[in-house]
């Protein structure tokens, strides 16, 4: 179904809090002349005026009548907090979609994994799970060695068009990996749990047990899958506080 369409007001509004966040707008910094805004949106004046009045009922903007508008110094975080909170839940959805795919994927994978991989194959999710264990304090090695633990499974998989499809988003895999890791592990506890997870699922393909294999790489992205609306629902919930 298609997005409705933004209201003209709202693209300026948007559009202000984009330049706010990227550094274009300063505290204290006057906005263009309603005339200007006008212009460079090619909307009415009187858009423009809904699109200001807005920003000043939240607090972002002070009026001044014959001077122009002004971004608030005081209360200028009020708009880099909104747009940040935005920007939160919307990468938020992209990573739970991205955790969509990967499971659809990677359960299947890791059940042809249990059945096709070589003793090369099993050697390579070994040493991912292995450099997982050696970098738990090392944030940016944790993320590589557990990338390296799912594509390998992957390539364990045997399946050509699996391994282009992983490799064209092996980037936003990364991206998941990164977010969820810095999720579930803002508690050091939870490390061990992480890795533990990993090896069974690694044991399991060892063993060429196809049925546990999926089940248990099923458990784990439902898990992380869970963990992140979670996270999400509690963040709405703040705002709304």
């Amino acid at each position: 179904m298609p997005q409705p369409k933004k209201k003209a007001y709202q693209v300026i509004v948007d559009q202000i809090k984009e330049d706010f966040l990227s550094g274009d707008l300063q505290p204290g910094k006057k906005l263009p002349t309603e005339r200007e805004l006008a212009s460079r949106f090619n909307v009415s004046r009187t858009s423009v005026r809904e699109a200001l009045r807005k920003l000043e009922i939240k607090g972002v903007l002070e009026i001044k009548q014959g001077s122009g508008s002004f971004i608030k110094a005081s209360e200028s975080h009020t708009l880099g907090e909104d747009l940040s909170s935005t920007i939160i839940k919307t990468e938020k959805k992209l990573l739970y979609e991205m955790l969509e795919l990967r499971q659809a994927l990677e359960v299947e994978c890791a059940f042809l994994a249990s059945r096709r991989a070589t003793s090369e194959d099993l050697e390579r999710i070994r040493q991912a799970l292995e450099m997982m264990a050696q970098a738990k304090q090392d944030i940016e090695l944790g993320i590589q060695a557990d990338l390296s633990f799912h594509i390998n499974i992957v390539l364990a998989s045997h399946n050509s068009i699996f391994l282009q499809l992983f490799q064209t988003l092996s980037k936003h895999m990364q991206d998941t990996i990164r977010a969820t890791r810095n999720q579930r592990l803002k508690d050091p506890e939870r490390t061990q749990e992480t890795i533990d997870e990993h090896k069974e699922i690694y044991l399991a393909i060892a063993a060429g047990d196809a049925d546990q294999a999926k089940q248990l790489m099923e458990r784990h992205i439902t898990k992380i899958r869970r963990e992140l609306t979670e996270s999400l629902l509690s963040h709405i919930g703040e705002q709304h506080e």
